[in-house]
C-alpha cells in the first residue's frame, strides 16, 4: 500500500506550533519549522510566500474546520438559536489548545499591514458559524448577521485571552451578555417594522437594502500559495 503524501503546509504548521509561544508568528519560527519539518525550503516559500504569516492564517482556518466538525456532532435541536450561536463560539475557542498561539496571532494581525487578514479571518469564522447553523439568507441580512457576530466574536476572544477563571466561566458569561445585547437590537428592529409610523419612515432605506444580495461563491484551489497533495 502506497503511503499518501502529507500536505507540506500542515507539516510546516505542526512544526511551527512549538516555536510560536517563544518567537511568535515570525521569520525565526518559519525557518525553524522548515528545519524541523523537513519540507524543502523552495516548497515552503512557494506555499507560504509570506512565511509564518501564512501559517498563522492556516492555523486560524484549522480551528474553524475543527469547530465545524464539532458542531456536526452536536445536538442543537432543543437549544434557542441564540444558544446555538453561543455554543458555536464556545466550540471555536475550545478548539484552541494553547492560548499563546492565539495571543501571538492577535498581536500579528493587529499590525497595519496584516489587519485586513485579521478582519477577513474573523469574518470567515462567523460565516462558518452561520453556515453550520443553517443560515439561508441571501440578502442584506447575510451581511448584518456576520458583521454583528464578528463584533461579538472579536470581543469574546479578547476577553477569553485574559480570563483565568475556572473553565473560563467568566468568558461564557461575557459571551451571553454580548448576545443579549444583539437580541435587544433585533427586538428594536422588529418594533420598528411593526410600527405603522416608523415602518413608513424606513420604507425608502428598506427598499434600497432589499436590493443588496449575498455574494456568489466560487471556490478556487488554484491560487498562488496553494498546494494540491498528489493522489495515487
Amino acid at each position: 500500500m502506497t503511503k499518501t503524501p502529507q500536505d507540506p503546509k500542515l507539516m510546516l504548521l505542526d512544526a511551527a506550533l512549538m516555536h510560536v509561544p517563544f518567537d511568535g508568528w515570525s521569520e525565526i519560527t518559519f525557518k525553524a519549522a522548515i528545519a524541523d519539518s523537513g519540507v524543502e525550503p523552495t516548497v515552503a516559500r512557494a506555499i507560504c510566500p509570506r512565511g509564518a504569516v501564512d501559517l498563522a492564517v492556516a492555523f486560524h482556518r484549522q480551528g474553524d474546520a475543527a469547530m465545524v466538525d464539532a458542531l456536526k456532532s452536536e445536538n442543537l435541536q432543543d437549544l434557542r438559536f441564540r444558544d446555538r450561536i453561543a455554543r458555536a463560539v464556545r466550540l471555536r475557542l475550545d478548539a484552541v489548545q494553547d492560548k499563546e498561539l492565539v495571543r501571538r496571532g492577535t498581536t500579528l494581525f493587529a499590525l497595519p499591514q496584516y489587519a485586513p487578514d485579521g478582519a477577513r479571518l474573523v469574518w470567515e469564522t462567523c460565516d462558518a458559524i452561520w453556515d453550520a447553523l443553517g443560515d439561508t439568507s441571501d440578502d442584506v441580512n447575510w451581511y448584518t448577521k456576520r458583521a454583528t457576530l464578528s463584533g461579538v466574536y472579536s470581543s469574546t476572544v479578547l476577553y477569553w485571552l485574559g480570563d483565568d477563571s475556572e473553565g473560563h466561566t467568566r468568558t461564557w458569561e461575557f459571551l451571553d451578555r454580548r448576545i443579549d445585547n444583539v437580541m435587544q437590537i433585533e427586538k428594536l428592529k422588529a418594533q420598528v417594522n411593526n410600527s405603522p409610523t416608523l415602518s413608513k419612515l424606513m420604507a425608502g432605506p428598506n427598499w434600497v437594502l432589499s436590493h443588496i444580495k449575498a455574494p456568489t461563491r466560487f471556490p478556487r484551489d488554484d491560487l498562488p500559495g496553494s498546494w494540491t497533495v498528489p493522489r495515487d
